[in-house]
């Protein structure tokens, strides 16, 4: 009794005042349906608003991208033909994972009249065989990263790895068979990392994509060998690489002492010509000295 009258007090002291609260609500703010069946999207507001309030649906994707479902009353073009509107709920006839995501119903009826609520729909899609990369040959010592990935679950699966048909643990050092394991596994990412394989590394690996959509599903294995530094074979090939060199230029020795090889030409010195006019008039008695009239070349010209 003495409850009532607490409640009917407080009622009577927020009508007297104008404070509102001008809720929104949802019967299921976390819904989960499998692809290609339909669901609905509730939504419901406090009688503050009146009867002439507004309602429209927002959604935000997995990557942050934001788009209006419905707006002033009627849905958006991309979702025309599978979204209707009953009373303030959202009716999706057809889901598919595009529509994972956000969705926010705003309800607003005038100045600092404004409320909203969120919904989670998240669309049920088993997981496919992840794809993986496991390299085939590592050598000791050097880092080795294998991957594992499936875009098609959802929700996004989780990953687990297998060495040798055995589950290999996300964290090696609370397993006492595993406690000088060195790997770091991320069941997010799918990754399985080694800084500096050893021998003890080698082995069959396989991952396996989990959600709780379907069953799981694994790549096809592969055998991952890891090797020591093969020393002896690179001083081998660097001593075989001398020997031929070596064999190389005996051979080049051996064809120029033979005349095997050609010669380079030999310079041969340029003849001189002697240029010698002869005289412009002859006598008789032949030439003597210089004379009146006369002019001897005789002096040579060396070409």
């Amino acid at each position: 009794m003495f409850s009532t009258g607490l409640v009917s007090v407080a009622l009577f002291f927020l009508s007297a005042t104008g404070v509102r609260s001008f809720s929104v609500t949802t019967t299921n703010n976390n819904v989960r349906v499998k692809e290609n069946e339909g669901t609905d999207l509730t939504c419901s507001y406090s009688a503050d608003f009146g009867s002439s309030a507004r309602v429209e649906w927002k959604f935000k994707d997995i990557k942050g991208s934001q788009t209006y479902v419905v707006f002033d009353g009627k849905p958006t073009q991309p979702y025309a033909g599978r979204v209707t509107m009953y009373g303030n709920n959202l009716r999706i006839s057809k889901v598919t994972r595009k529509d994972n995501g956000v969705y926010d119903c705003e309800v607003s009826a005038g100045e600092g009249q404004f409320g909203e609520v969120r919904v989670q729909l998240t669309v049920m899609v088993p997981p496919s065989p992840p794809m993986c990369r496991i390299p085939s040959s590592v050598t000791t010592g050097k880092v080795a990263m294998l991957t594992c990935h499936d875009g098609d679950g959802s929700p996004p699966p989780t990953y687990k790895w297998y060495k040798d048909n055995i589950l290999m643990p996300v964290d090696p050092s609370k397993i006492a068979g595993f406690r000088n394991a060195t790997y770091k596994l991320s069941a997010t990412s799918g990754n399985l990392e080694y800084p500096a394989v050893t021998k003890m590394d080698s082995g069959h690996y396989y991952c396996e994509a989990v959600n709780d959509a379907g069953a799981p599903q694994r790549c096809k294995g592969l055998k991952m060998e890891v090797r020591d530094r093969n020393t002896g074979g690179i001083v081998a090939g660097v001593i075989v690489a001398l020997l031929l060199l070596l064999l190389l230029g005996l051979g080049i020795w051996y064809a120029h002492k033979k005349g095997y090889l050609p010669k380079k030409a030999e310079s041969k010195p340029k003849p001189s010509v002697v240029y010698q006019p002869t005289s412009l008039h002859s006598g008789d008695g032949g030439g003597g000295d210089d004379e009146d009239g006369e002019f001897k070349q005789k002096s040579s010209f060396v070409v």
